[in-house]
């Protein structure tokens, strides 16, 4: 290195006539610098291998030489060699490189001390008198560049951030992406365009006395719009701070001062702030590769990643109302909830419930989170239908990729159909091996019934107490929790209804089942089915008990009827240890039944069975779904099922949902009024009892309702109305558990009784 600054020395004083006392190296992202001190002057030497940035780096020299002519103190000056030119091409050391010299301007970088409103307030006033300037500066190498550092080269980030190592964080980065084509790409002909900066950070921003002295750097610069100098600005000024909406709001409302932004440069400013963000965490991921000793090129991508979480959390309303009120633009106005009622039930009937009393009118979802159109933000601990997480970014993908491809019918031959139906299969026992697709859960309850009775030749079904099956006719037919409400249709003639076994003593459950045996044995019941959830979710999360399904399924087989499962709310890995519940049982069922989770959001549903229950069926008239298998819902589908393999979703709800389960039960080690917790992985009921043991239906419904106050939606379900029911995506964290926890115990002790 002492052999490289004496070259250093020496080139210096023969290219510039300047004599050097001090040559230290700087860090630096995809060139050399060094300082140079000689004299009292002081100087910044740049080398470069890259032969190709030549005609950038002359456009840089003449930005610079620009603003010299304008404020000559605020940013380096371009050094003359002594026989003329700002940068050239020499031979050093044997290899072609080109170099150049910048004056050295002095100061503390911004990120070397705490920033003040003051600063803020001049960084915001400063940059807006730079942008000022350069609106009357062209440069057509400039306008031509496209590159790493360009908010508009989205290809690139996309393509970089499949190097990120991590699946849930790359997914991030993606949503975002996603976010932005959706948002913002559309307004792109009202944005304004100008070359700017492209990159004020803390550590190419100088201060002194709570003062902007000088901005440094100019390797960034780009043709690109206006509003992405200050929301890059925005970015790093806030994103190592805690509250991310104060520090950039500071800076916006300076920076608006000098520049005003137009209404659609503000509403795009939460999407530049979060593409910026995931620019700069896809480049370190990419550059980690190529210069794997280089920590400057990672060094602030903690402070990116939590932004990116923040940005979540806050969500894209209440940012964007939050920066048109520093900008001075109007809140939008947003109807009053009871608008929104009134015009649903204008057209809908109010038979379709809404959950809780003050009904949320919601807009936009990210992972596990929703926002409704004020800018609040819900923590959903209760949505099991979005089980990868709220408008994941591959499912949205897949979809939008397929459907302007093709989608159809399954009378026509596509792969995807039975690419998917391979890959689903894969999880099952090898019995279980045809799949019949459908629309939702309830039509493959529909379907699984009137196939048992095809193949069995027999009507009658046993059900649970408490189950439920669906929203069909014969769904409802077979779920006591329907059929036995007080405004039910009654138990029909065709149903035997076997008890819910609740309770947890293996005698007692000893017992129950030699009652149940006896009863179906001693009445020759020849049934079409027998038809279980693993865990009775309406009942209020009831698990049944491990020898249950054991002891039953032999006996409904032996009179001739089929075992079915349910698994429309605990598939695909939502207990944690596996991922179909019944495989927690040790029993391979006749038929599988399965929902909700599977499109994410998008209705489907399919039925799992085996080849000879399937060949029987065929006996019979055709079946035909219109939408069932299409190739829309199976590349949805087949999407669902890759997230959940690379975020490895199965581990996360086992360990997630362990930890939830813990710290339930210390709460209900704390309060007398919580009598039970159950449940597995993600997928929990919380059971609540008065003073006298009874089931408490109005704390529940208290609970439920304060916590969406608090902003964390759960449910309530069970005979009485008493379970605080909670099945979150799998995305969800153990901070967030946290969060559940900590309001229901505030709750309770602020509502009801604190246990001795």
């Amino acid at each position: 290195m002492e052999d490289k600054i004496l070259d250093l020395k020496s080139l210096v004083k023969k290219r510039y006539g300047i004599n050097p006392d001090l040559i230290q190296k700087f860090r630096g992202y995809d060139n050399d610098n060094y300082y140079v001190r000689a004299d009292n002057q002081k100087f910044v030497l740049k080398i470069y291998e890259d032969l190709a940035l030549e005609p950038i780096l002359l456009a840089e020299n003449e930005l610079l030489l620009f603003l010299q002519k304008k404020n000559s103190g605020y940013y380096p000056k371009p050094i003359l060699f002594k026989e003329g030119g700002f940068l050239k091409q020499i031979n050093y050391n044997g290899k072609t490189i080109l170099i150049r010299m910048l004056s050295y301007l002095d100061g503390y970088f911004l990120g070397e001390s705490k920033p003040t409103k003051e600063v803020i307030s001049s960084l915001g006033s400063f940059l807006a008198s730079l942008n000022l300037l350069l609106q009357d500066w062209n440069n057509s190498e400039i306008k031509a560049r496209n590159w790493e550092w360009k908010i508009e080269s989205i290809e690139l980030i996309k393509n970089r951030a499949n190097f990120i190592s991590s699946p849930s964080n790359r997914n991030k980065v993606l949503y975002f992406i996603k976010q932005y084509e959706e948002n913002v790409i559309q307004f792109y002909g009202k944005l304004r365009k100008s070359i700017i900066h492209n990159d004020a950070n803390e550590w190419n921003i100088l201060v002194e006395e709570n003062q902007i002295i000088g901005l440094i750097d100019f390797g960034d610069i780009s043709y690109s719009h206006l509003v992405n100098e200050i929301g890059i600005a925005m970015t790093y000024i806030a994103y190592d701070k805690e509250d991310v909406l104060h520090w950039a709001g500071l800076l916006l409302e300076s920076y608006n001062k000098v520049l005003p932004l137009n209404e659609d440069e503000v509403e795009s400013l939460y999407y530049v702030i979060a593409l910026r963000l995931c620019m700069s965490v896809s480049n370190s991921a990419y550059a980690k590769l190529n210069q794997p000793e280089n920590n400057y090129v990672s060094e602030s991508e903690n402070n990116a990643w939590s932004m990116l979480d923040k940005l979540i959390f806050i969500g894209p309303i209440a940012a964007r109302n939050y920066f048109r009120k520093v900008t001075g633009f109007s809140p939008r106005k947003e109807k009053k909830e009871i608008e929104y009622i009134d015009h649903r039930e204008k057209y809908l009937s109010k038979v379709l419930s809404l959950s809780y009393k003050a009904p949320l009118v919601m807009k936009q979802s990210a992972f596990q989170y929703m926002y409704d159109v004020y800018g609040n933000v819900f923590l959903d601990a209760y949505n099991n239908i979005p089980h990868v997480g709220h408008s994941h970014p591959l499912v949205v993908e897949a979809g939008q990729k397929q459907m302007a491809r093709l989608n159809t019918n399954t009378r026509y031959l596509y792969s995807i159909i039975s690419d998917y139906a391979e890959h689903l299969l894969s999880y099952f026992h090898p019995k279980l091996n045809k799949i019949f697709f459908l629309n939702s859960g309830s039509e493959a309850t529909d379907l699984a019934i009137r196939m048992a009775r095809a193949h069995t030749k027999n009507k009658k079904i046993v059900v649970v107490e408490e189950g439920y099956h669906g929203h069909t006719q014969t769904g409802i037919e077979i779920s006591d929790y329907k059929f036995n409400d007080s405004k039910g249709m009654g138990q029909a003639s065709h149903i035997i209804k076997l008890p819910l076994p609740e309770a947890t003593s293996s005698s007692i459950v000893d017992s129950e089942l030699k009652k149940i045996k006896k009863r179906l044995l001693t009445t020759k019941i020849f049934p079409a089915a027998f038809i279980s959830e693993i865990i009775l979710g309406c009942a209020g999360q009831v698990p049944l008990p491990k020898k249950y399904l054991e002891t039953i399924y032999p006996i409904i087989r032996s009179l001739g009827g089929v075992c079915i499962v349910d698994e429309v709310q605990t598939g695909f890995g939502r207990i944690g240890s596996h991922f179909w519940a019944f495989e927690s049982h040790d029993i391979v069922p006749d038929m599988v039944i399965i929902g909700k989770p599977m499109g994410n959001g998008h209705p489907m549903g399919a039925l799992i069975t085996t080849d000879s229950i399937a060949k029987s069926f065929e006996q019979g008239v055709e079946f035909f779904s219109s939408f069932g298998g299409n190739p829309v819902s199976c590349a949805i589908g087949k999407a669902v099922l890759e997230v959940i393999e690379q975020e490895e979703l199965k581990k996360r709800a086992f360990e997630v949902g362990n930890y939830y389960k813990k710290q339930l039960i210390d709460l209900k080690n704390q309060y007398s009024s919580i009598k039970d917790v159950r449940g597995s992985g993600l997928f929990l009921g919380i059971e609540l009892v008065n003073s006298n043991g009874k089931p408490d239906s109005d704390m529940a419904d208290l609970i439920k309702n304060k916590l969406r106050d608090r902003n964390v939606l759960i449910g309530t379900d069970g005979k009485y109305s008493n379970v605080l029911k909670t099945k979150p995506p799998l995305c969800f964290s153990k901070e967030n558990a946290d969060e559940v926890v900590q309001r229901i115990g505030e709750t309770i002790n602020e509502y009801g009784r604190i246990g001795s």
